[in-house]
């Protein structure tokens, strides 16, 4: 071998070292954000910041409407209605359901081979907040492979009840609406606290197209998956 090209080696082993040393700073970086959201409640999210930037390509002054409530002034309807919708097994799992996720890349491909555009997903809430809080919707396999990372850094430092109480004050409910609070007052003109069964089932129904049904509210499927989620929502178990 030549000195060129040993010398072409070093430059290449050299920036890959410097590539997994800049890698596993990031990653340390994204596990103090998760050490302090464990702890402190945020004012915004990735979401929320990508929702208002969009908004305020339209209008320089729009603003997203949220305001945190704590877990305990959230109504236990929503709490059973979300997890219900959301993840069943919430309680039991460790942040990430490999079945779901093969049975939705399973029914995703063969939708994808017919033409058809419904998708389906396989995410826990502790993935939807890892998503919601760092993250884009984008579905490049980087995106994918960091929320799992970060779905496990999660899972390591939190509690269920902080984790479904991060996930209920930050998850997007309308085009411009985020968290239980403000779904609430926007829809129902009450507050988090007083949705009754009803209620928070059809908030729970909204969860996987939020911008969809802001405009389409009383659609006959959201009717018949809110139906379906109130009968559910006694069978499951919530922090």
């Amino acid at each position: 071998m030549t000195q060129r090209r040993v010398n072409k080696l070093k430059v290449a082993v050299i920036a890959l070292l410097l590539a997994f040393v800049a890698l596993l700073l990031y990653q340390f970086g994204l596990f103090v954000m998760v050490l302090w959201l464990s702890l402190r409640n945020p004012s915004s999210s990735s979401f929320m910041n990508a929702a208002q930037a969009e908004l305020r390509q339209q209008d320089p002054n729009a603003m997203v409407a949220q305001q945190w409530v704590p877990y305990d002034k959230i109504s236990n309807n929503l709490k059973r209605a979300v997890v219900a919708s959301e993840d069943a097994n919430f309680m039991n799992h460790g942040g990430i359901e490999w079945d779901a996720i093969r049975k939705a890349w399973e029914y995703n491909r063969k939708q994808a081979s017919k033409g058809k555009s419904k998708r389906r997903g396989g995410s826990t809430i502790s993935q939807q907040l890892a998503k919601n809080m760092f993250l884009s919707g984008s579905r490049t396999y980087w995106r994918k492979g960091q929320e799992l990372i970060l779905t496990y850094m999660i899972e390591l430092v939190m509690s269920k009840e902080r984790i479904l109480e991060l996930y209920l004050n930050v998850a997007q409910w309308g085009t411009s609406v985020f968290g239980a609070e403000a779904a609430a007052r926007y829809y129902f003109k009450t507050g988090a606290g007083t949705l009754n069964a009803a209620q928070a089932a059809k908030l729970a129904a909204m969860l996987p197209n939020p911008v969809y049904y802001d405009a389409h509210r009383n659609t006959s499927y959201l009717r018949s998956r809110a139906s379906t989620i109130q009968h559910r929502m006694r069978l499951v178990e919530v922090p």
